[in-house]
């Protein structure tokens, strides 16, 4: 479980450190859980998705099924 990976870090870094986590969940196939506010980003690498508001799930779902239509910004611009 990584909490917030790219906090600090800078845009060339984010995405090198993006890079390393699909590496290692390709490489192990394992199940890596992040928590993270770059939500574009993460989309890149993310098999599943869960959004959450005020502590509750609001989205379940892939990638692609957030980002169709106005589900993203429904969802994190309210």
């Amino acid at each position: 479980m990584l909490d917030e990976p790219s906090l600090g870090l800078s845009p060339q870094l984010v995405q090198q450190a993006f890079d390393i986590i699909k590496n290692v969940k390709e490489s192990f196939g394992c199940t890596i859980i992040i928590v993270e506010q770059k939500v574009r980003d993460i989309l890149k690498i993310a098999e599943k998705v869960f959004a959450l508001k005020l502590g509750k799930i609001v989205f379940e779902g892939t990638p692609q099924e957030l980002e169709v239509g106005e589900n993203l910004k429904e969802i994190f611009l309210d």
